[in-house]
């Protein structure tokens, strides 16, 4: 059975995620490619349950380390139930954020210790990380732009200061500069295609001919 592959979708609010997983998932089915698309929050029934705990109500509503403790349990159950089955079977899984918001947003923009957020992800996965990470990346303003056009009841983190978005921002990007062999930063700012072409050729760059 061919091994699987993980591939995670990254950036702050607006930046068009979703839509770039949709687009590589339609790519990967034309090339032959069994592929389970998922996210974070969410993805399992028990992590979709936290998920409605964290992007709605009040912008205050949790303290950052409880936060951060939320989105951990999420990710635990997620892996267990959905990532980590899918990719034993051999599937491409394209998951819209994962680990490293966790970071950007409870650690860069938040300002937790990032040694205590890198304990958090130890414990939940150990040393199991994405095969490829795509950070889409646009100024903070656009994004909020696009974010506030979508509407819908999970903006909790879209209504959080502009300082704090800048500051996430800024923490993907030093995600990004550390982690250089898993992560590649996309810019965000262009049409979908384009951002869409540039996605499959760091896919097939990264990770070889889907097959």
């Amino acid at each position: 059975m061919a091994e699987g592959r993980f591939i995670t979708f990254e950036g702050g609010e607006g930046a068009g995620k979703s839509t770039q997983v949709r687009l590589l998932e339609q790519d990967l089915r034309a090339a032959g490619c069994t592929v389970v698309v998922t996210r974070e929050p969410g993805g399992s029934f028990g992590a979709e349950a936290i998920r409605a705990l964290l992007v709605s109500g009040e912008v205050n509503r949790w303290d950052p380390w409880t936060e951060a403790l939320l989105h951990s349990a999420a990710r635990r159950d997620h892996l267990l139930r959905t990532v980590w089955p899918a990719l034993e079977k051999g599937a491409w899984v394209l998951c819209d954020r994962f680990l490293d918001s966790t970071m950007a947003y409870q650690g860069y923009g938040h300002g937790l210790d990032p040694r205590g957020i890198e304990q958090l992800v130890c414990l939940v996965m150990g040393s199991f990380r994405p095969h490829l990470t795509l950070i889409l990346d646009l100024p903070v303003e656009e994004g909020l732009r696009r974010a506030a056009g979508r509407g819908g009841g999970e903006d909790r983190y879209e209504r959080m200061g502009l300082d704090f978005h800048r500051r996430l921002r800024q923490g993907f990007l030093e995600i990004a500069r550390l982690e250089d062999r898993r992560c590649v930063v996309v810019d965000a700012t262009r049409p979908a295609d384009a951002v869409q072409a540039e996605v499959a050729r760091l896919v097939r760059l990264r990770l070889g001919q889907p097959s």
